[in-house]
């Protein structure tokens, strides 16, 4: 869940695919005031902790926490706020259908690179304890067999 800025000019959630297991994704648009999206640009944004959730049938960043630098004032209060996502009705009818099935809607990353800043979202269903020891386990013996083939 460290933030994470460079060359790709994203801001992920790196601890989503460890806690859960991914299905489908989709990107959609943030509404942010010029503060935050300047912010957003150089790299002052974390996903930890944050969700997505669906009110009055609109789409909603909880919790997601965007710093304010020098010479860009964010107001304590406005830093995790509550930010509208923008989707089409259908993709927002679809995901809250996956919800009423049981499944999270977890941000994974802020892509900040083009013209407009959006958020890759993806449902989901939390793992268990044992589930992500074996993901672990399985991701040691692949890194292990690629190092025996590399060094034959």
């Amino acid at each position: 869940m460290k933030k994470r800025t460079g060359p790709s000019g994203s801001i992920s959630n790196r601890r989503a695919r460890h806690e859960y297991a991914l299905g489908d994704e989709l990107v959609v648009g943030i509404e942010l005031t010029g503060a935050e999206t300047k912010s957003l640009r150089r790299g002052h944004g974390q996903l930890r902790g944050a969700y997505v959730t669906v009110k009055d049938n609109q789409l909603w960043l909880v919790n997601a926490s965007i710093n304010g630098d020098k010479g860009i004032p964010i107001a304590e209060a406005d830093q995790t706020r509550s930010r509208r996502l923008l989707a089409k009705r259908k993709e927002i009818d679809t995901l809250m259908s996956k919800k009423q099935q049981g499944l999270t809607l977890i941000p994974l990353e802020l892509l900040t690179r083009g013209h407009y800043i959006k958020l890759r979202i993806a449902t989901g269903r939390g793992k268990k304890q044992y589930d992500k020891r074996q993901t672990l386990k399985t991701r040691d013996e692949q890194r292990g067999i690629a190092f025996a083939v590399k060094n034959r």
